[in-house]
């Protein structure tokens, strides 16, 4: 079952815009996963060691955005400003993990990708912050 579909079905309707919520979701879900395999193929480059920054921004960025997604999720009773902070911390990572990225993907096509994930998820994440007002 889908995100959307799931948030559909829940007994308690979301605060917030349901698709800026649904879109947050899959968003901080893609982006996890993108940039937990970005940084796997960092370190399969031979020029790893250029890439350490990039790697730690990597893992760091998919964490936020694991933890968001799930935190986003949970629909039950939620405290507002946590979910707002998580929401808010999501977005820098991203924005940071993508700088770093940029910096890279001329040399490293996977780094170019795990860019345009993090700046559609920071995205995502800014357009919550701001149906959640």
């Amino acid at each position: 079952m889908s995100v959307q579909e799931m948030l559909q079905t829940h007994p308690r309707p979301a605060t917030a815009d349901r698709d800026a919520l649904t879109r947050c979701i899959d968003e901080c879900f893609r982006c996890a996963a993108t940039c937990t395999s970005c940084a796997d193929a960092c370190l399969g480059e031979e020029d790893v060691q250029g890439l350490v920054s990039c790697i730690r921004l990597n893992l760091d960025c998919a964490d936020a955005c694991a933890a968001t997604g799930r935190i986003v999720a949970r629909q039950t009773a939620p405290e507002v400003a946590l979910v707002r902070a998580f929401i808010d911390a999501c977005a820098a990572a991203c924005r940071a993990c993508a700088e770093e990225c940029e910096r890279h993907a001329a040399h490293h096509e996977h780094c170019r990708v795990c860019a345009e994930e993090c700046r559609r998820c920071e995205e995502a994440c800014n357009d919550l912050l701001s149906s959640i007002g």
